[in-house]
């Protein structure tokens, strides 16, 4: 928890900006935050170091939309048990915890479960027992879920398509907002000060909870000893209370918290901070802490789109694409390639792609972004390392960094998984295997048909490159006979050219191994033997040792050799054994013996 070293008090009138309608207003992707000049002076349009004039004009209506992304939540641990079956029916998510060790996520049926460990009983099931199996929150079904974020103790609020608060949870400091202290079991609707408001976004800090309503305006509550809440002094606030000051008629756009401090961001893109900023991260220029909200004069001509604050430093994203960060950077979190701590709003990847999204989380001092053509970078705490400038990575999301380097590995947002028709060239491959209505070719094997493309068999194996030229007669038919090999082998190999992938037992690997000996395709031949050692068991071994030797599998054989003559008695008592032809008989018996295999 960080310790509130000093309080400075705002008593200046802000200047009024033109307020949009809400109608003329798209949602923003992220909270930010538009201060008054917490010294009174009205702002100078100062820009931040090293950024280029600020426009003129006011920023105009911003369109970005909080759109779903497409990810694997089986990188977090704690989904690792859940089935694929499962896991395909998750349609939002989120993990959080001090350690990453609870887990909420919402199914495309609209049922809400939990699982984890339950600290403070943030899981909502009622009780304070964790669970690894995932538990159903009964009173939040058929909820839409629009909007959730969690504390430190944790505690979590959650929004609805309806416009509804739930909140559960740690409440130590009020900051469920019912106006007691007594942790909350189960979800429960928060409604003090709140009646005919509809929610549409929340934050929570270490112990603080912050929304935004549908009109636009902010309210806040639970622990204050730095001012977080916004209502000009250190006292706690046991409900909700709207903030004003200077955010009196401005349409907040978004919100954010770190660990005790506060940001919002208003329709025209102006940001305001307050509560803690020992470590400059309000961004006013000072250390001092704010008790109400005060504009970021820094910033002033710049339109923020995106805000985003860590433990305890923050980043800005602008219309333009600009990334400013500012704070504490004991760890390099602000990316500026050393570890000192930056009071005012500082420009960093000057020389990268235009960035499209920034992500930081008041549980961890790491920081990510990616750029317009997909690059992802991260840098600040990344698995214990203090990176201190932005270090691309070959991840295709910035929620992955903090799956796989974040100290604790929660989630830096509600996650939404979007389920479309899109298919990989893999998964389109497979899907068209052995499939009459788009094939120009079929097999026939035992009397079955097979029905592939030519133009993929060409692409994948030799043999039917050469097949497939004009001398050939198999090029001229429709379908080809084929009699050498089983329909089961011969379907394998084929369903392989289309997938990478073989599912036969050893038995008839055996077939395949030999197919795959004939038309040299030695990685499928490893395949096939990896397949036969695996299944290998006594009653097989000879066979599959008289394989190994036929189609000089040297690596099989000595494997299935090796453990003839280590369950020798056994072996010896099969048909298999009695069915060995005289030379090879003859040739095992001789090597065994050289081995020691007959000796007492």
């Amino acid at each position: 928890m960080e310790r509130c070293s000093s309080i400075s008090s705002v008593s200046s009138n802000c200047s009024a900006t033109p307020i949009l309608s809400p109608s003329a207003l798209a949602p923003v992707f992220a909270p930010v935050a538009s201060p008054c000049d917490p010294s009174g002076a009205s702002p100078s349009g100062a820009s931040p170091p090293g950024a280029s004039p600020p426009p003129a004009s006011p920023c105009p209506t911003r369109q970005t939309q909080k759109s779903p992304v497409m990810v694997d939540v089986s990188k977090w641990p704690l989904f690792s048990l859940m089935s694929g079956q499962e896991l395909i029916a998750i349609r939002q998510a989120c993990v959080f915890g001090t350690s990453a060790n609870e887990a909420i996520y919402v199914t495309h049926d609209d049922e809400v479960f939990v699982l984890g460990l339950n600290c403070s009983n943030c899981l909502g099931t009622g009780d304070s027992q964790s669970t690894i199996v995932p538990k159903k929150l009964d009173g939040l079904t058929g909820k839409k879920v629009v909007s959730l974020s969690y504390g430190s103790g944790p505690h979590v609020l959650l929004a609805t398509e309806d416009g509804e608060l739930f909140a559960w949870g740690h409440n130590g400091y009020s900051q469920l907002g019912n106006g007691t202290t007594n942790q909350g079991v189960a979800p429960v609707l928060v409604t003090p000060n709140l009646q005919n408001k509809r929610i549409r976004e929340v934050a929570c800090g270490s112990h603080h909870s912050m929304v935004v309503t549908t009109e636009g305006e902010l309210y806040a509550w639970g622990y204050n000893n730095c001012g977080q809440v916004g209502s000009g002094s250190t006292a706690n606030q046991p409900t909700p209370r709207k903030v004003s000051h200077c955010l009196q008629n401005k349409h907040v756009a978004s919100i954010t918290c770190g660990q005790t401090s506060s940001m919002a961001v208003v329709d025209n893109g102006e940001v305001y901070g307050w509560g803690y900023n020992g470590n400059g991260q309000l961004g006013l220029g000072n250390n001092g802490n704010q008790l109400v909200p005060c504009r970021l004069v820094a910033l002033q001509g710049f339109c923020v789109q995106q805000i985003a604050s860590g433990y305890a430093h923050t980043l800005a994203l602008t219309d333009e694409g600009l990334l400013y960060a500012w704070g504490a950077n004991t760890y390099g979190q602000l990316g500026t390639g050393n570890k000192s701590n930056q009071l005012s709003p500082v420009q960093i990847m000057t020389e990268k792609q235009r960035i499209v999204e920034i992500a930081a989380c008041h549980s961890t001092h790491t920081s990510a972004a990616k750029t317009q053509n997909g690059e992802v970078y991260m840098w600040g705490q990344c698995r214990g390392q203090a990176i201190m400038l932005p270090h691309v990575t070959h991840f295709s999301c910035t929620d992955d960094v903090f799956a796989c380097f974040a100290t604790p590995s929660v989630m830096w947002r509600l996650l939404a998984m979007e389920q479309d028709d899109f298919l990989t060239v893999a998964e389109a491959l497979k899907q068209e295997f052995d499939s009459p209505e788009t094939s120009d070719l079929k097999f026939s094997v035992d009397g079955r048909y097979i029905h592939v493309h030519k133009a993929i068999l060409k692409i994948r194996c030799e043999h039917f490159r050469s097949m497939f030229q004009s001398y050939w007669n198999e090029d001229m038919k429709e379908v080809i006979e084929i009699e050498q090999f089983s329909y089961p082998v011969y379907r394998s190999f084929l369903e392989y050219l289309y997938t990478d992938t073989v599912d036969l037992p050893p038995e008839d690997a055996i077939g395949l191994l030999d197919l795959a000996t004939s038309y040299c395709e030695n990685r499928l031949k490893r395949l096939c033997q990896h397949i036969i050692k695996r299944g290998i068991t006594v009653d097989n071994a000879f066979i599959l040792l008289s394989a190994a030797i036929r189609y000089d599998a040297e690596d099989l054989e000595e494997f299935c050799f090796k453990f003839c003559v280590n369950h020798l008695t056994e072996v010896t008592q099969t048909a298999a054994f009695w069915q060995l032809d005289g030379h090879m008989l003859k040739e095992f018996v001789s090597r065994a013996s050289r081995c020691g295999a007959f000796k007492n």
